[in-house]
């Protein structure tokens, strides 16, 4: 059983062949921290991991124990108030002002599976063997209130989940003013703290510093996950890298404003926090109401960065990504938007269609700009109904003519948002998110929509179904192009103000589940000018996001190498664009272009139509080669090799699950003069099996110890930046 319960001393014991998570009830009835880490052998206790003692300056909790003071004491959901000053878990406001809590054990269960999270998305599990749950009861007598801590190991893979419930049972109106979804103590502060930032068009670019005393934090309060920080940090051993050491992994399942951060005590003790960002948020519970909080995925390796990074990998491939898409090969498509942007009428859609189609295109997505009056930005937004002066044919008649060149159909959509030139804003200007006493500030020239309203919600809904339920749509893009501002809804009393950003996001995953409910063949992919909410909680309902809006292959590097720290290649959308890039200008090998954009799911944002000859024939035979391969490139087992975040040469391998093939992706991003031979040592593959490579055979332990030899003249093309190579091993029959 992966979790023991020692009764005599209150011990709980979480663990798999992996790791092992050990806290246990204290003297006052919270729960402290033992152990996280490594796998421990059983015990019948593990109190000698209790770290008492006596410091001048501490306050304690009873008199006739000078030793014990929640300030050195590692909790498991940290309260702020009674002997401990550190940011807390939670915060309650009381009806008389006070925010003291008391939450004291009062039981638990242990049951085989996962139970699912109301409203809100979360792992989950279709066997209940795979994983194993524990809650513990709390309560505080003063509120009566209670709190519930839940906890799910997964029997097989280096990982566990956290989440936080809170229950209003007595008569008491309580205020939430901080409701964190999990609180870690750790023993010491010899770690590396690692994020991925950035902003719009450089996504997901790795950041790696010291821990020091006082707080480190990422967050949002931008209404979105945000292309600025993403919902995932690790703290690393200082020696640990791509390929050994120990990483712990911590990755939000949530797509609003958020909260990461690290605190370091004046002792060297580190407290991790995560959850929903406390400004900015309240939420009232009335007698028999509760809220609960979303999921932090918890991930433990040794192995490095990539065994963490293989670990998120697995457990959101295999129990984040649901439904009819969620383990299915994805569709090789080519976007319309780079080629035409608002300006295209229906025999153009149609000639770019039958390019498309000739080349070997799977499917073919109409952007923005098919709908109501949206011949530019500051119009048609809100107004879901086909423009039949751009499409006088309807989209019935694209759709028809697109599935009879044997490709299906996509569609770009962005619900969450309208423009005051619109016909919905026109009938409800109400319904955007604003104070009535302030000014309305826009980005791109739209508003957003108020979520947290039944109404807007529902208006939206219904569009959106009569959309998909009168068109055979296979694809939908969804957009959002815009932070929200003046965030207040005219919808909900001033007590409840401080609910509309959560409000939001729960009427969102909604509408998501609804749709994807509802029509469970249309694959979803999300958006937000690019990678701006690239997080685990949309990828529950849309199982690819596009990764960013820069489409520049050597820019990809970075971007695509930061995003895999946590997110599976099918989950990144990775298109082929025109060169010179739009984004940045820069000049690219279409050998390039493709070679990175492999590693994902594929496609094109091409105006096929512009394209010589020759590139139109190496189109066909990049997606003809995809194909072969698609299997590996997105279900396989990835594996960073050289980082683009400390040297020109980048380079990265994908293994199918059999270990039969391994495609290796090298790129030189700049050509230095004169440079001397070099060796690309490849991970994890079978030492004692031959691979095949170019007509040679190589031993595996040849291939990841001496290494592959890189040579400018042989390998790449010489003298050029922006140079690239795939490397295609199959195993072949030991010797």
């Amino acid at each position: 059983m992966p979790i023991n319960y020692k009764e005599k001393t209150q011990e709980f014991h979480l663990y798999n062949e992996s790791l092992s998570y050990i806290f246990h009830v204290l003297p006052n009835g919270h729960l402290g921290n033992l152990y996280y880490g490594k796998r421990l052998n059983e015990e019948v206790s593990y109190l000698r991991l209790r770290e008492y003692g006596y410091r001048p300056l501490t306050s304690f909790v009873y008199e006739d124990e000078p030793s014990f003071s929640l300030q050195h004491t590692r909790q498991e959901y940290a309260c702020y108030g009674t002997t401990d000053f550190s940011l807390p878990a939670f915060e309650i406001e009381q009806a008389d002002g006070s925010c003291l809590s008391h939450f004291v054990y009062q039981g638990h269960r242990i049951f085989p599976g996962k139970p699912a999270l109301a409203g809100l998305p979360h792992l989950y599990v279709t066997e209940e063997a795979v994983a194993q749950t524990l809650e513990i009861i709390l309560v505080d007598s003063n509120t009566d209130t209670q709190l519930t801590l839940s906890y799910t190991i997964f029997n097989d893979k280096p990982v566990l989940s956290r989440h936080a419930r809170f229950e209003q049972l007595g008569g008491q109106v309580v205020k939430l003013q901080r409701a964190l979804s999990m609180s870690l103590d750790l023993p010491d502060w010899d770690y590396d703290w690692m994020h991925l930032d950035g902003a719009w068009g450089r996504e997901r670019h790795l950041q790696v510093s010291p821990l020091h005393q006082g707080s480190q934090s990422i967050y949002s309060l931008k209404g979105s996950s945000s292309a600025e920080h993403n919902p995932f940090m690790a703290l690393k051993r200082p020696t640990a890298d791509e390929h050994q050491g120990e990483v712990l992994g911590f990755s939000l399942i949530y797509s609003g404003n958020f909260l990461g951060q690290v605190d370091v005590s004046s002792f060297g003790q580190t407290r991790v926090s995560m959850g929903i960002h406390p400004d900015r948020f309240t939420w009232l519970l009335e007698k028999g109401e509760s809220f609960q909080t979303p999921e932090v995925v918890l991930v433990y390796s040794d192995q490095g960065l990539n065994g963490m990074s293989q670990a998120f990998h697995d457990v959101y491939r295999e129990h984040l990504m649901r439904g009819f898409w969620g383990q299915r090969e994805r569709p090789v498509l080519l976007n319309n938007w780079e080629a035409m942007s608002f300006d295209f009428d229906e025999e153009q859609i149609l000639t770019l269609a039958r390019k498309a189609a000739s080349v070997g295109v799977e499917l073919f997505v109409m952007d923005d700009g098919w709908f109501g009056d949206r011949n530019h930005e500051r119009a048609g937004l809100g107004d879901w109904s086909v423009n039949l002066d751009k499409l006088p044919s309807g989209l019935t008649g694209i759709i028809d003519q697109v599935h009879g060149l044997g490709m299906k159909f996509g569609l770009w959509i962005e619900p969450e948002m309208v423009n005051k030139d619109s016909q919905l804003y026109r009938a409800h200007p109400d319904w955007i998110l604003h104070h009535p006493k302030h000014s309305q500030s826009h980005g791109r020239y739209q508003y957003t929509l108020d979520f947290s309203r039944e109404e807007v919600y529902q208006n939206i809904y219904d569009q959106l179904y009569k959309l998909l339920s009168e068109h055979e749509i296979d694809y939908i893009k969804w957009d959002m192009n815009r932070y929200m501002t003046e965030v207040y809804s005219l919808g909900h009393p001033i007590e409840r103000q401080g609910e509309i950003f959560h409000r939001y996001m729960l009427n969102l995953y909604r509408l998501y589940e609804n749709l994807t409910s509802s029509f469970p063949h249309v694959l979803f992919e999300s958006c937000s000018s690019g990678g701006g909410r690239f997080d685990p909680g949309l990828l529950y309902y849309a199982p690819q996001t596009w990764t960013s809006d820069n489409t520049d292959a050597i820019e990809r590097l970075k971007i695509q190498y930061g995003t895999s720290m946590v997110y599976p290649l099918v989950s990144m959308g990775c298109h082929v664009s025109e060169s010179p890039n739009q984004q940045v200008g820069r000049p690219t090998p279409l050998s390039t272009r493709g070679n990175v954009a492999f590693f994902g799911s594929f496609g094109y944002e091409l105006d096929l139509s512009d394209c010589h000859p020759d590139e139109l024939e190496e189109i066909k035979e990049q997606i003809a080669f995809y194909k072969q391969y698609r299997s590996t490139f997105q279900f396989g087992t990835f594996t960073r090799l050289l980082s683009p975040f400390e040297g020109e040469d980048v380079a990265w391998q994908v293994a199918s699950k059999d270990g039969s093939q391994v495609i290796v992706g090298f790129y030189r991003r700049l050509v230095t003069a004169n440079l001397g031979l070099a060796r690309l040592r490849l991970k994890g593959l079978d030492e004692q099996a031959l691979y095949e490579l170019d007509g040679k055979t190589y031993y595996g332990s040849d291939l990841m110890y001496a290494g592959l030899p890189i040579h400018n003249e042989v390998h790449v093309q010489k003298d050029k930046d922006f140079s690239s190579r795939l490397y295609i091993l199959k195993r072949i029959e030991e010797s």
